[in-house]
């Protein structure tokens, strides 16, 4: 007698015929900002940077490799509002508005621009509006704006035997450091050797920070007491903490 094999067939998974939103999405509020029209094109651009060397006598410099560029991601986004007869800004402001700093950070809000697969962390650099439709009464009803974003890449930093090295940025946080009254100074030969800088971003606990810096949430206590921070729940976005140095220990 012979034998019946039987094989399950898989229903292929059904695909979604619907056209993926390009969203520009402010991660400090939430806010999500659908552009009106996906972008026609997108254009990535990255590269790196390099130092020549001056060597007398050689035909051609040797080159140095210093650093890797930031990735940035430009467009242009279309805005047509003719038909209902309103005026185009309305709708391009939220946008534009992306490029102001915010009050808790003092600085522009970081985004996520999101089309279907392509998510890219970033910030606003350049907002440029172009109008070439206009009602009677001179009211702007069609818009190509210019976009250009900027990757967006956390870094950790140190401050290694009372110096900080890196950007001006960084700079501006030791200043920030020392101005808030941070119980240890920045002042040259005053921190430790590699303490730490930990910038306050929305959502910090002082009990996180110790777990990822300290390696134990309830060590909080000497975070606190290191910052002069009375009250543990009441943690500043874009306050800068210093992490002691082998997290206090002798």
């Amino acid at each position: 007698m012979g034998t019946l094999e039987t094989h399950r067939r898989v229903a292929p998974r059904p695909v979604s015929g619907e056209l993926a939103k390009a969203t520009i999405i402010d991660t400090v509020t939430g806010a999500a900002h659908p552009v009106m029209y996906n972008p026609e094109e997108l254009k990535l651009d990255q590269g790196n940077s390099f130092a020549e060397v001056a060597i007398p006598g050689l035909n051609a410099p040797p080159v140095q490799y210093v650093r890797g560029k930031a990735r940035s991601l430009t467009m242009e986004l279309f805005f047509d509002s003719y038909e209902v007869a309103r005026d185009v800004r309305e709708y391009t402001a939220p946008i534009v508005r992306l490029l102001d700093k915010l009050p808790q950070t003092q600085a522009p809000p970081v985004l996520l621009f999101s089309l279907g697969r392509l998510q890219f962390r970033c910030v606003l650099v350049d907002a440029g509006q172009r109008f070439t439709m206009f009602l009677r009464d001179g009211t702007p009803v069609r818009s190509t704006m210019s976009v250009r974003l900027q990757e967006y890449v956390e870094v950790s930093f140190q401050v290694q035997r009372g110096l900080f090295f890196g950007s001006p940025t960084v700079s501006a946080v030791a200043n920030t450091v020392r101005d808030r009254g941070v119980k240890a100074a920045v002042a040259v030969g005053v921190l430790p050797p590699s303490a730490t800088v930990h910038v306050v971003v929305n959502g910090d606990t002082l009990s996180g920070i110790a777990a990822a810096y300290l390696g134990d949430a309830g060590r909080w206590r000497l975070l606190a007491q290191a910052n002069g921070i009375d009250d543990p729940f009441a943690l500043v976005p874009g306050r800068a903490l210093v992490i002691p140095a082998d997290g206090g220990r002798p």
